[in-house]
This record gives structure tokens, C-alpha cells and sequence, in this order.
């Protein structure tokens, strides 16, 4: 079975290059969002194997709907993708509950290395 990825970037040429990257790899994009507040929504709409979370995007920020997400199913998955020098913005969003994160611009080895890591993790009870 394919795994199901909600992508969250409020740029969509990024959009566009992890989806590219992900249906490469027999990944499927079951859904996208360009803001916080619109990633939650698809999320309990769609129920993503796998969320792609922008840090920095309008209206609410990647690492608030991390934990908004959380909030309503604690198993889930989500790596965030942030640019370079956003560091303490990472470790935010890892502390927040993110599972791991990619650097922009992507490198799809690294995409495909770091979402077979957080998909093997077996959930917390």
C-alpha cells in the first residue's frame, strides 16, 4: 500500500518539488495546504499516513498546527521543512512533536531517507 502525504507549504513551486519528489518514490499526495489553519483541516479530512509542514506560512505557522494536529490524533507523523538558519524554529517544532525535518531546498535521497525512518517508528501506546 502506497503511503498517504498531506504536503503544507505556502509556496507552491516547494509544493511542487516534494510532490515530485514523494510520487518518484510510489508515494501518494492524497491532499496540500498553504496555510497552518487549512493543513489541520485536510488532515482530519483526509487522514495522511505522512505530513510535509512548512515553518514559516500566513495565518498560523507550521509549528502551531504540529501541535493542533497533535492535539486531535497523537499518533501522527509530520516532518517539518524549513530553509536554512531556521534552526531554533526546528527544534521548536521537534519539541512540539514533530517526528524529524528536511532542509529546503530538498535533497531526495535525504526526502526519501527521512520518511522511511518516521514511518518504520512504531507509535507510541
Amino acid at each position: 500500500m502506497k503511503l498517504r502525504v498531506l504536503i503544507v507549504d505556502d509556496a507552491i513551486f516547494m509544493r511542487k518539488m516534494i510532490s515530485d519528489i514523494l510520487v518518484e518514490n510510489d508515494m501518494e499526495i492524497v491532499g496540500e495546504a498553504d496555510t497552518g489553519a487549512k493543513a489541520i483541516e485536510r488532515y482530519k479530512e483526509l487522514r495522511p499516513d505522512l505530513v510535509t509542514m512548512d515553518i514559516i506560512m500566513p495565518e498560523m505557522n507550521g509549528i502551531d498546527a504540529v501541535r493542533k494536529i497533535l492535539e486531535h490524533d497523537a499518533q501522527a507523523r509530520i516532518v517539518m521543512c524549513s530553509a536554512l538558519g531556521q534552526q531554533a524554529l526546528v527544534q521548536e517544532a521537534i519539541a512540539a512533536g514533530a517526528k524529524d525535518f528536511l532542509i529546503k531546498p530538498f535533497n531526495a535521497a535525504r526526502v526519501v531517507e527521512v520518511i522511511a525512518k518516521v514511518t518504520s517508528q512504531v507509535p507510541a501506546a
